[in-house]
């Protein structure tokens, strides 16, 4: 049948969570869809009231999902200025208070139709797939590509036992990702080294940041001051995100930064501690709640500091690089994408780091030209994911009718001995997923073997079943 190539793309957020899981594949189902050449549907996670609660801020809660969609299509409109080309569709998910994450509840790969799977995106394909019970995604799928966000290892790292939980960590998501996904795509070397997997950065910002640098560059050439105030940064007000190095940098070169300014924007459960340890600074630092990084508020800082080295591709980097702003980072895997880029400077240590904050105080941002401006862009980014992916040589895999039991047969017929490791590898997990206490040894939000009668009622899932293949 002659038809458009169709692409679900899930993930593991959505908005008003405004984390990098949440927007990123946003914007890329949009783009994606943008040519009109390809049917396009972003998989997102419904969450029933008492969990919107402790997730969304602001108190923003939806009592439908279709009134979710309505906010995420116009928020996505209000920043692209086109409309949204590509379907949204909702699988059930539930907070996980412990892991501060969203876990999908039953086998999500049956929110898109049989006749409809051509190619699955997987965004985070280890934390979609670390529970999942249900249809094999490379059975169901002719194309399976799995896009590494998370530097997961470092986050567990800095946990108790971090050591021995990573060591674990590391074995478990190599052998989902295997299991799982046909390509893999890391956005950076900070992730962990995946067999065959591809290093490529395919995200991109938020047009209104570039429209930003634009004016600012204008501002420039006609004379004008383009930024009138010094130092930020903004993240998630975690110690992991950042701020427990920015602090020590402040704190250990106070002599050579006097008179500096630098504000804090965040939200989050550490935000008590950091205005303490703010506080306690002879640096005037002052802490202020979290806000969009497109608020106009930003527009006049002249720098970027961002010392966090637990971010694989940091969003807030690449929106003020667009923004024309100076950016000090450290010199670390996670910002090797960034160093194309005259404003983007790195430090490799403390001294570094204050010199580098006292030339920028100083100098004006250098301007960026149209190549360096598209790179950053979301077109960019859409060319290098189709390019890197193969999907601009077409979705060649052949279509094979879906297999009467869950998972192949281990059969020794096979003659490609990786492949029957593989089944048996595929087996063991989908075995394993299937019992409530290995899933809860592992973590697994209790009662997501299946949906539970309020997310099936939300969704308009059949209550007695849930969704087919969720149990085994």
């Amino acid at each position: 049948m002659d038809r458009k190539e169709h692409i679900a793309i899930f993930t593991t957020a959505s908005l008003p969570w405004m984390t990098g899981t949440a927007v990123n594949p946003l914007f890329r189902a949009a783009y994606l869809a943008k040519d009109g050449h390809r049917r396009v549907t972003l998989v997102i996670p419904w969450l029933s009231l008492k969990d919107q609660e402790l997730v969304y801020p602001n108190k923003i809660t939806f009592n439908t999902p279709l009134e979710q969609e309505t906010f995420v299509c116009r928020w996505l409109e209000e920043r692209t200025g086109f409309g949204s080309g590509f379907n949204i569709r909702f699988y059930p998910g539930k907070f996980s208070k412990h892991k501060r994450s969203i876990l999908a509840v039953g086998d999500i790969s049956e929110i898109i139709p049989d006749v409809e799977a051509d190619v699955a995106v997987l965004e985070e394909p280890e934390h979609l797939t670390w529970y999942h019970h249900g249809k094999r995604w490379k059975t169901k799928f002719r194309l399976v590509i799995g896009i590494v966000h998370t530097n997961y290892l470092e986050y567990v790292r800095r946990e108790k036992n971090g050591r021995l939980q990573a060591f674990l960590l590391q074995y478990i998501n190599s052998w989902v990702i295997n299991i799982y996904c046909h390509k893999v795509i890391r956005l950076s070397a900070a992730t962990q080294d995946l067999t065959g997997s591809i290093i490529c950065n395919v995200h991109g910002v938020n047009p209104k940041f570039l429209e930003t640098g634009k004016k600012k560059q204008e501002e420039h050439q006609q004379g004008n001051q383009s930024y009138t105030k010094g130092a930020y940064y903004i993240g998630k007000m975690v110690w992991s995100k950042g701020y427990r190095e920015l602090l020590q940098l402040l704190s250990a070169h106070q002599n050579e930064l006097t008179g500096l300014e630098v504000d804090l924007y965040g939200s989050g459960e550490d935000s008590d501690q950091v205005k303490e340890a703010a506080r306690k600074l002879d640096l005037t630092v002052k802490v202020h709640p979290g806000r969009d990084h497109a608020d106009p508020l930003f527009h006049d800082y002249k720098v970027f500091l961002n010392p966090s080295t637990t971010d694989v591709v940091c969003t807030t980097t690449a929106e003020a690089l667009a923004m024309g702003k100076i950016v000090i980072c450290a010199d670390h895997t996670s910002n090797a994408f960034f160093k194309q880029f005259p404003n983007c400077h790195t430090y490799e240590d403390g001294t570094g780091f204050a010199e580098l904050v006292r030339r920028a105080l100083v100098e004006e941002p250098a301007p960026l030209n149209d190549d360096q401006m598209h790179e950053l862009s979301w077109e960019a980014a859409t060319e290098r994911f189709v390019k890197v992916s193969g999907l601009d040589q077409g979705t060649t895999r052949k279509v094979v009718a879906p297999p009467k039991k869950t998972f192949m047969s281990l059969s020794m017929k096979l003659p490609d001995l990786t492949r029957t490791i593989e089944d048996a590898s595929a087996f063991v997990h989908h075995a394993a997923s299937g019992f409530e206490v290995a899933r809860r040894v592992f973590g697994a939000v209790p009662g997501s073997l299946q949906p539970d009668e309020d997310q099936c009622r939300e969704l308009g899932l059949p209550y007695s079943a849930g969704i087919q293949g969720s149990r085994s």
